[in-house]
Order: C-alpha cells, then structure tokens, then sequence
C-alpha cells in the first residue's frame, strides 16, 4: 500500500540512523540560496535559525515560512527561495543538481531533516497528489528537452525556469589593501598611531587584500545556425547580467555588439526585445576569428577579459578563417582566467568537435559544455561558479 492510499508512515521504523543536525542542515541551505542568488548571509541564517527555536520543526508549513521570512527581502527572492526550498528539502537530496520547480507547497518530507532529539515521532499520514506528481515529472522531462524541439507553451515554461537561474562567478583578491583583519602588520598606520602615545606601539594596525567580484564576459553567436539556441542563450545571459554588476554580454556574427546595457533591463521579455533591436546581424553569417579579434582590440586587451571568466555560445561553424580564430582563442587564453565554451551539440548523441572553428578553438578551451536544454544551462552555471 502506497502514501497515495492513505498509508501510515512510521518514522520511528527508520533505524537508527542519526538526523542531520539543524545548523548544518540551515547551513547548506543557506549556501543554496546564495548561490540562486538570494542574499542569505550570516545574519540572515541566526535569524532563521532563532525563529525556528519557536516553531514545530516537524511542521513543513512553519518551518517554509519562518525560513522564507527569514532570509527573502525582495520580490524576485520568492521565486529563487521556492526553487531551493524545493530542491532541498521536497524533491531531490541536496547533492542532487536539479532543482524543483519554483512555488511548491512544502510537504512531510521535512520532517526527514529534523534535528536530533526534536519532537514529533509519532505516525504520520502522508498523501500524495497525483496531478502534482504527474506536473513535477512534466517539468523534469522539459528540463532536459532540446530547446529547437520546443512548442510555443513549452517555449514560455522554459523561459520562466531560464530567469530562475542565477549565473555567477566568485570574487578575486586584488593588490589593494584595506585596514582590519590580521593578514600583515600595516608599518605605516603603526608608526603614524605612535606619534599620539608618545612613541609608544600601544596598538598594532593590521590589513588585508581587497577582493572584489570577478568579472564574467559573455560572447553569444547569433549567426543563422545559432538560431534554435540563440534566444535561450541571451536570456541566460540577461539572468547573469542581473544578478552581478560584473557582467558583460556581446554578441558576435558579422559584427560584433555589445549589449550589456539592453540585458540591464529588468524585464527578460523586454531585455530580449531591447537587445535584438541593437543587433545588426541577427540570423546571419558567422566570422568569429574577426568579430573575437574586435572584441579583443576594442575591449578585452584593456581589461574586460584580464583575468575574467570568459564564456563563449558558439556552435563553431566558422565562415572565415579557421586559423584566425585560433589565434585570437589563444591571445584570450593568456588574458582571461578561464574559457568556457557553450556548445549547444554538445550534449547530443554523436557530438564530435570536428568544425574548423572548434578544431581551431579547442587548445584554448578550458571547459567545453552543452547548451541545449534548461539542465546543459544549469551545469554551465555551476561550472561558471566553481571557476
């Protein structure tokens, strides 16, 4: 007899496995949600994990909205906050790197990660929705659908899970130092603070390094074979360039346009329109080596790609010279701190890297991911955060 019969569920019959312990269960979230891009910092965290000293931590509902108090402070929280909430605690181990949809009700399944000693064994009975089930398993399977394949509705759906994401890249210490912490004696503000104590080192002024977000650039080919997964690739970009100030976007056809500014829109609809206005090329040939080479004069050899986070959308189809695609890979190799390239075949069946453009491109590569699908677009975001 199944939970969707009415079954009771005794948790005491577990085993003696030992709970996870509440502030490591908090803990983790809370890096879960930094990482969707919710601010969940450390203040945030004792605050939830004091309100839930005053809650059932076996009731699903209080513990959702002590926790979605506690760490949303706005709008666009809620949607990341569901989509983690979900994948922590509802639908998936938090190993696990798919997320569940955004807006599910909580459910039983917390009571699994209660902490230890808490009350609340005693029987359960645990109903299952069917059409919930069914919807959940509608959504996993478009998460890994080929976008081109995709039906007008589904298009809509996608989108929506596409502006969930949050792409972003960790920070870098810089030369600059700043007062605090206990990395190095500062002589000077030492000797400076000597001079009101009478020669006396009463207190010693230490510093640190500064570090400061990485920057992360993104080069988006929107040629005639790029279509299918052009659009998707923009909007991924856009879910990029809201979440961190440090992000570029340019597109690269025939010629190369930079729309940072029209992606800083807070509409996805509107930020696409914007952009697509302010492309020129939209649909047609593709000469990367040039359109890198003018990225790399113009832009990046005076600091867009100095030791930044380069990813390039590219199926590798190159109308121009091969050989000078190579070597403008290989000059962006030496200035950016690591080269992602977003394939959208990379993912299917057969895929080899046999175009001219990805022979010349790949020496220089570091990573070469897939691109085709909502779950492609989710690794490249961890593999942009893990660099």
């Amino acid at each position: 007899m199944n939970a969707a019969d009415g079954a009771v569920i005794d948790r005491r019959d577990d085993g003696p496995e030992e709970q996870p312990d509440v502030v490591e269960t908090m803990t983790g979230f809370a890096w879960a949600l930094r990482a969707a891009g919710v601010n969940a910092g450390r203040e945030r965290l004792t605050t939830c994990l004091t309100a839930l000293e005053h809650v059932d931590p076996v009731d699903p509902e209080a513990v959702y909205w002590t926790c979605r108090v506690s760490f949303c402070s706005e709008p666009d929280d809620q949607a990341r906050f569901d989509a983690v909430f979900g994948r922590w605690f509802l639908e998936a181990d938090p190993e696990d790197p798919e997320p569940a949809s955004a807006g599910d009700a909580p459910i039983d399944r917390l009571a699994a990660r209660r902490p230890p000693g808490a009350p609340g064994d005693r029987q359960e009975v645990v109903e299952e929705d069917p059409s919930s089930a069914t919807e959940a398993a509608d959504v996993e399977v478009l998460r890994h659908r080929d976008v081109a394949l995709l039906a007008d509705a589904e298009r809509d759906e996608i989108n929506r899970m596409i502006a969930l994401l949050a792409p972003r890249v960790g920070r870098r210490r810089t030369l600059r130092r700043a007062r605090g912490g206990r990395e190095r004696l500062d002589v000077g503000r030492t000797v400076r603070a000597m001079l009101g104590t009478g020669g006396e080192p009463v207190r010693l002024v230490r510093d640190h390094r500064r570090d400061k977000p990485r920057r992360l650039v993104l080069l988006i080919d929107v040629s005639g074979s790029m279509a299918p997964y052009a659009d998707v690739v923009l909007r991924f970009a856009h879910a990029a360039a809201r979440v961190s100030p440090a992000t570029e976007v340019f597109t690269l056809g025939t010629h190369l346009t930079r729309v940072t500014r029209q992606l800083r829109l807070r509409d996805p609809d509107h930020a696409l329109s914007a952009a697509g206005a302010a492309i020129p090329d939209w649909s047609g040939g593709t000469r990367l080596g040039e359109t890198l080479r003018a990225f790399l004069d113009r832009w990046g050899q005076r600091g867009l790609a100095r030791r930044a986070v380069v990813v390039i959308a590219s199926d590798g189809w190159e109308r121009g010279d091969a050989a000078l695609l190579g070597e403008q890979m290989a000059r962006l190799a030496r200035l950016a701190h690591r080269v992602v390239w977003i394939n959208p075949h990379r993912g299917k069946a057969g895929f080899a890297p046999a175009t001219a453009g990805m022979v010349a491109a790949l020496p220089s590569i570091d990573d070469l991911v897939a691109g085709h699908s909502v779950a492609a677009l989710t690794h490249v975001a961890e593999v942009i955060a893990r660099a």
